[in-house]
């Protein structure tokens, strides 16, 4: 029988996701593992691949679209199936014809497989199960919307580019659709977001929920303690020149930042305390015997934070190259999901931005983060001589549940030592 192909949970604590793509067509045959579609999540782009062999019958959603974490997303069929049988393993219910009253021809949207509900008055507008949830829980009827989508189709970038534009007071009431009595309803809506004028509501996206949701979740359940020191750079500033002329000679050319010497001696005081490489379960603590770091990367919807794997084992340009081609996939979201997750640590850095000094939010299940901030010259009393160095402050934020003060005072000693003469993380 017709098999329905349901949208993937690829992204651990992902609620919905978009059809970037369509990699096949109806009437494409697939086999097990191969790519049928680009799955965007809040903070991917992912390839997923058919698992299970069949004809494509139906595409369920539109490109652009989005859909619930098992929601159909499309239909194999088997030969001799036809229509009639999607629907059937879609759970549509075939429309009641009568002799009297033959059913118009189908719209493209209807043969794609989007019925919905018809409105007591007017042509039925066609909209995903998610958009109309959506519009039925801020009050707008989709009847009012201009679909963008196949035949037509109120897709959800039709109701959010409806939401940017709707003014932020004032205006006509909004008209509701008036739905047959065994319509499922959406729960009551939420009181709007009050207003005034000269503001505007921007609708949150689903990166900008998803990092509200997480950080909120390490707020409210992580312990964080924090610890600060000053490290002084300047030998660290100038082996980078060097390194950076010597580099300049190679025939790939990469230039190392003053984040690739961090991310090098967060991974080297790892090597220095072991013991604080680990992560907390509620079962136990979990050691790790690699040094897997995740990095802040800024990006046009939110905060993304692409992990390095086993930097223990990398050379100053090995991470330069994989830190630049993750931050560049994370900013155009062709990050692939494996890269997103695991590691036990993080490293943020706005010392780019002139800030001095700043703590930064736990990523759970991470058990630190270590916030940079901008090296500045200032005093420093050396051999009991006053002089100026520049000075660049790391604060490290940690879950006291699985490291001790004492445990990371250690790791953050061992990386101030390490990132003040940076030739011992090179040999």
């Amino acid at each position: 029988m017709a098999t329905v192909v349901r949208m993937p949970s690829v992204l651990a604590g992902a609620t919905e996701a978009a059809i970037a793509s369509w990699l096949v067509s109806p009437g494409d045959t697939v086999t097990v593992g191969t790519p049928i579609a680009e799955i965007e999540t809040e903070k991917a782009l992912v390839e997923y691949a058919a698992e299970e062999a069949g004809v494509i019958g139906r595409l369920v959603l539109a490109v652009g679209d989005s859909g619930e974490i098992g929601d159909p997303i499309a239909v194999l069929v088997a030969d001799g199936e036809s229509d009639a049988d999607i629907d059937t393993a879609l759970g549509v219910a075939p429309a009641a014809v009568t002799p009297a009253a033959p059913a118009p021809p189908a719209t493209p949207a209807q043969s794609n497989g989007h019925r919905s509900p018809p409105s007591a008055s007017g042509p039925r507008t066609f909209a995903s199960p998610l958009v109309r949830k959506l519009a039925g829980e801020k009050g707008i009827d989709v009847a009012g919307l201009t679909g963008t989508g196949p035949g037509g189709r109120v897709v959800r970038r039709d109701l959010e580019r409806f939401l940017a534009a709707r003014p932020a007071s004032g205006g006509t009431a909004e008209r509701r659709p008036v739905l047959p009595p065994d319509f499922p309803r959406a729960a009551p809506a939420a009181p709007a977001a009050a207003t005034s004028v000269g503001t505007r509501l921007i609708p949150h996206t689903p990166m900008r929920r998803a990092i509200a949701r997480r950080l909120t979740e390490s707020k409210a359940t992580v312990p964080h303690f924090y610890l600060t020191a000053e490290c002084v750079v300047d030998d660290l500033l100038a082996l980078r020149e060097q390194v950076n002329a010597a580099l300049a000679d190679g025939a790939s050319p990469v230039r190392v930042s003053v984040n690739d010497f961090v991310i090098m001696a967060a991974a080297a005081a790892f090597g220095d305390v072991p013991e604080a490489n680990v992560t907390w379960s509620d079962e136990g603590l979990i050691a790790r015997d690699t040094v897997d770091l995740s990095i802040a990367v800024a990006t046009e919807g939110g905060l993304v934070t692409p992990v390095l794997r086993s930097v223990d084992g990398k050379r100053l340009s090995g991470i330069a190259r994989e830190a630049r081609d993750l931050a560049a996939r994370a900013r155009d979201k062709r990050l692939h999901v494996h890269e997103l997750e695991g590691g036990a640590f993080s490293v943020s850095n706005l010392g780019m931005y002139g800030t001095l000094e700043f703590s930064a939010i736990i990523n759970p299940p991470q058990s630190g983060i270590l916030a940079v901030g901008a090296a500045r010259p200032q005093p420093v009393v050396t051999d009991g001589a006053l002089a100026i160095a520049t000075v660049m402050r790391c604060t490290l934020s940690v879950d006291h549940r699985a490291i001790d003060g004492a445990l990371a005072a250690r790791w953050l000693a061992a990386f101030t030592t390490r990132l003040q003469h940076p030739l011992t993380t090179l040999i």
